[in-house]
């Protein structure tokens, strides 16, 4: 894994805890999205065998294909949660007109 590569895996995840440790609802789905990237970037990463092709011949590296289908459906996977997330956060603001996490615990159901 390049070194530029896994500093910038680095700093996503520090965003997205920081993102998640708000007591602001926007704040936290968004903490969500970007821990969900970091998480895809760093499969892609740990995938990755080389620095050509994988159709060049049979000793040349390669990435492994089955990482980047896993990758593919954790984007989907993950595009679906953040929208259910954002629908949730929208109808929560809508009711309670507020953001704040606080103001969500005196809820009862």
């Amino acid at each position: 894994m390049n070194s530029l590569f896994a500093v910038v895996i680095g700093v996503l995840f520090g965003i997205a805890v920081y993102c998640i440790r708000q007591h602001n609802v926007v704040k936290l789905v968004i903490g969500l999205g970007i821990l969900s990237n970091a998480i895809n970037l760093t499969i892609v990463a740990v995938g990755f065998r080389g620095v050509s092709a994988p159709i060049l011949g049979l000793e040349a590296p390669y990435a492994d294909p089955l990482v980047q289908a896993m990758t593919l459906t954790a984007i989907v996977i993950g595009f679906g949660v953040t929208s259910f997330a954002l629908v949730l956060a929208y109808s929560l603001i809508r009711s309670e007109n507020s953001v704040e996490v606080d103001e969500y615990k005196k809820l009862k159901g």
